[in-house]
């Protein structure tokens, strides 16, 4: 295999090998400081104690917990097709194997994904022997593709998405990328841009669908869940800040503060992207004066209560639907990308998110263009409560914003048949 490979390949399946040996010390040194799950160490090194299902086996990977829940999603529309079908989804932090773990039932699978190394990748690929192989939105990995594609299985990259910094990137290796991307059998792209690259990047055809996030189904949420909480909450004007990071809490605490000036019953639904840092986050909140209750402890907020830690995983959706407007965080700093809008529009709340979006560019464009979200420049604490004051004290507007958004996002609903389509024949294949 390697004699054909670009010298670059050549020279990371070598480090990958030397590295190899090293690999039980290294994952055990980060199972100690939490970065990994001691009990699933063996995941990583692609051997795990239980055998492969009989029957045909899909396996979908996703890097995180946007990508999983793409994969999951996915998952649902082929098993409508072919009920038959089982599911292996892998992904490669704890976060997204606790999600999946939660919402998985027999006879699906979540694995972690192995580390990339030439023996791991191959121990993965012929323990499990997959029908077909699906990779979500771009994360590559050579050890694990070139295994693949040795042993005979379909490969698609389906909602495949680069930023500009991943395409230069590219760009500059360009004789590994060609051979990377060129071994799907099936290559989807999520917008121009990655098919514009992929074109560029891989021998065979390009398929721009349109970007999966659009298309996934909104949690389900029980509704006596929904009117319970509502009901202890009572009539105080409720916004959310969901999925941030650090560095972004202050700034959304201190909006507020300024928001409590003129809203002094106003909650703040506070939802940290890691919920382990919950501790942190709660820090930063008696810091600024607010003294908050944790929803992972069972606490719901009195009417003096000022923010509502939401430091549960699994339950965004549900504090979506408690709060009419949504800051979409990851937006208020360069370097993570901003985060999907959609099921905060899919839940009928309005969003509101800082400018840094670069992971999802198109999408946000679109809706401002339609005036299906707000986007702060500014990233202050005083803009950004002016701009939640504002929807929280319009209500036609919030409606009328979240009902422009749903229309840009009916607009790519159609890119999940399409996919599901393409995959179906790639599984015909193998009959």
């Amino acid at each position: 295999m390697s004699g054909s490979l670009p010298f670059a390949l050549r020279l990371y399946r070598m480090g990958m090998g030397v590295f190899e040996r090293f690999l039980p010390g290294v994952l055990q040194r980060r199972a100690a400081r939490g970065k990994e799950d001691p009990a699933r160490l063996n995941e990583r090194l692609g051997t795990a104690p239980i055998t492969r299902p009989s029957g045909r086996l899909v396996w979908i990977h996703g890097a995180s917990v946007g990508e999983s829940l793409v994969g999951f999603g996915l998952a649902e529309k082929l098993r409508e097709a072919d009920p038959n079908l089982i599911f292996l989804f892998t992904s490669g932090t704890r976060t997204s194997a606790d999600l999946m773990t939660k919402r998985l039932s027999a006879p699906d699978l979540h694995r972690y994904i192995p580390v990339d190394t030439p023996a791991a990748a191959v121990a993965f690929v012929t323990g499990w022997r997959p029908d077909l192989a699906v990779f979500v939105e771009g994360e590559i990995w050579p050890n694990l593709l070139l295994a693949t594609k040795a042993a005979h299985i379909p490969l698609a990259l389906v909602n495949a998405r680069m930023t500009r910094r991943s395409i230069e990137g590219w760009a500059g290796r360009m004789r590994t990328a060609r051979h990377l991307f060129s071994l799907f059998d099936l290559a989807m792209s999520a917008d121009q841009r990655t098919a514009g690259a992929l074109s560029l990047f891989r021998d065979g055809p390009i398929n721009t669908i349109g970007n999966l996030k659009l298309a996934v189904t909104p949690p389900r949420i029980e509704p006596g869940k929904i009117s319970a909480l509502k009901h202890q909450i009572g009539e105080r004007p409720v916004w959310l800040a969901a999925s941030t990071h650090a560095g972004e809490d202050e700034v959304l605490i201190a909006a507020h503060t300024a928001l409590r000036l003129g809203a002094p019953d106003a909650l703040l639904i506070l939802a940290p992207r890691h919920p382990e840092r919950s501790m942190d986050v709660e820090i930063a909140c008696r810091k600024q004066g607010l003294v908050p209750v944790k929803r992972s402890s069972g606490q719901v907020p009195d009417p003096s209560t000022p923010i509502w830690l939401w430091d549960t995983l699994g339950e965004l959706g549900l504090a979506m639907k408690l709060a009419p407007v949504t800051f979409v965080a990851g937006s208020l700093q360069p370097g993570i990308g901003g985060h999907n809008p959609v099921e905060p529009v899919q839940l009928s709340s309005a969003v509101i998110s800082g400018s840094f979006v670069e992971n999802f560019r198109d999408l946000y464009q679109a809706l401002e263009d339609h005036d299906g979200a707000i986007i702060v420049d500014d990233h202050s604490s005083d803009r950004i409560a002016l701009a939640v004051a504002g929807l929280l004290g319009d209500p036609d507007r919030r409606d009328a914003l979240t009902r422009q958004a749903g229309e840009v996002i009916a607009e790519g609903a159609s890119a999940m048949a399409d996919t599901v389509t393409g995959l179906l024949a790639l599984l015909g294949r193998q009959n």
